[in-house]
């Protein structure tokens, strides 16, 4: 259930609905409000308080008129500034980082503020009268009016500063690396000091006899799967009394047919156990940031291919999404993988699921950058170098096995697409250290 509510929750703040409609909204209750209160101040003929608004009705109705007019011409500049960024961005970084600008709290704010204050006049221009035997001039609301339009200025030259920094390639790289330190943090929380072996999984379960065949669980579309209700899915196994291993992870696309959960004994699996645990997995159109890791590294990734194509050939962009990948690597060094087996409130296994470890996340970080990177000095250099200040932060012998794996790869695409030998040796020069400092006995 949480993890449902975690992904309706994501796709309401990749909206540009629901933030403005909840400002409609706010903005047609503070409407009624400040004319119910000018109504409480004493109705028709009433005096105006000496803090509001002082003109008559026909005042009030220009005023109101000339500020929704003015917001709905605002709410129309921003919008067409907004598709102009978006198109920017996809162009330029990739149609995947559209979901950052979409989700983009100003973003929203400002266009909802212009609709906001917009309907906020027009529901309060309709409250005034203006018989001369029954004059009402609702005297405080048009004084927030004018306040909210002040506001709506205000909101429109921090608007303009903020997509003008926003569509700049550091700040959006910023935006997806704080993206993918919270995600490594609520998927990765303890110290590596706190892990817990995890790797025999299978052989702490033998009560299930995993050696004979299990029950098949196959998926029912031809979607991504986002997530993984692991606390539904130990629930569920509990309540049918087997051990279910997830064959697929968050991010994974599956084919209509494809085998999702294997369950032990397969005796106890019928149509409607099978169809509480599909349950538990969340499937979409599209990859999100809920639990799948590598969709974050990916968003990095691609920023970096695509400033080291021939088109537009960036290279300091590349270095740049290299360093925050290298930062990433480093947090994830230091954490504790979540353990396989999973049990019940008695202690009995009831799931296995592996999580992305340090090996495929340096793999999805930096597979892609050293190919599209054969043949740049710079960027090949900077793979080196971030991969020798990972290297002090690793303690388990898999990551260290990955770093030299990447090393061996990276210096090996040196030596073939570097043509100058100055430049090969200063690879060749970082390649040994990191070789060297991987070998020595010193572990942490």
């Amino acid at each position: 259930m949480k993890l449902r509510l975690r992904y309706y929750w994501d796709r309401l703040r990749t909206s540009y609905w629901f933030v403005p409609s909840l400002m409609l909204i706010a903005a047609a209750a503070l409407a009624w409000s400040a004319v119910g209160v000018d109504s409480r101040l004493g109705g028709a003929g009433a005096e105006p308080v000496s803090w509001g608004y002082l003109g008559d009705s026909q005042g009030a109705s220009q005023v109101l008129s000339t500020i929704a007019g003015s917001m709905v011409t605002i709410a129309g500049v921003v919008f067409s500034i907004t598709l102009v960024a978006l198109s920017l961005a996809s162009s330029q970084f990739g149609p995947r980082m559209l979901r950052n600008f979409i989700r983009d709290r100003v973003n929203q704010a400002a266009l909802g503020a212009f609709l906001a204050t917009f309907l906020y006049c027009l529901l309060v221009l309709r409250t005034i009268q203006h018989d001369p035997q029954a004059t009402f001039v609702p005297h405080v609301a048009v004084s927030l009016g004018v306040l909210l339009a002040i506001a709506s200025i205000a909101m429109l030259i921090f608007y303009i500063h903020h997509v003008a920094t926003h569509i700049q390639a550091d700040t959006l790289i910023d935006v997806i690396y704080a993206e993918l330190c919270a995600l490594m943090d609520a998927l990765y929380p303890d110290p590596i000091d706190h892990a817990n072996a995890s790797a025999d999984a299978i052989e702490a379960a033998p009560a299930f006899h995993l050696d004979k065949a299990p029950g098949r669980i196959c998926s029912n579309c031809d979607d991504y799967l986002q997530g993984v209700d692991t606390d539904a899915l130990v629930a569920a196994a509990s309540e049918v009394d087997v051990l279910v291993r997830v064959e697929r992870r968050p991010g994974d696309y599956a084919l209509r047919g494809a085998l999702l959960l294997s369950v032990w004994p397969a005796d106890k699996l019928d149509e409607g156990a099978a169809e509480a645990l599909r349950g538990c997995l969340v499937f979409g159109t599209q990859r999100t940031a809920t639990q799948d890791v590598e969709f974050a590294i990916d968003q990095l990734v691609e920023i970096a291919a695509r400033a080291l194509s021939p088109g537009i050939n960036d290279p300091f962009t590349a270095i740049t999404c290299i360093d925050r990948l290298g930062s990433a690597l480093a947090r994830l060094a230091q954490r504790a993988i979540p353990p396989a087996l999973h049990t019940d409130a008695d202690g009995k296994p009831r799931l296995i699921a592996t999580a992305v470890g340090f090996p495929e996340a340096l793999d999805a970080a930096f597979n892609l950058i050293r190919q599209c990177a054969r043949g740049s000095v710079p960027v090949t250099i900077r793979l080196l170098e971030v991969l020798g200040e990972i290297e002090p932060l690793t303690a388990r012998l898999d990551d260290r096995e990955a770093l030299r794996r990447h090393a061996r790869m990276i210096m090996h695409s040196a030596e073939g697409g570097l043509p100058e030998a100055d430049d090969r040796n200063d690879a060749q020069r970082r390649y040994l250290a990191l070789i060297t400092a991987l070998g020595s006995a010193a572990r942490r």
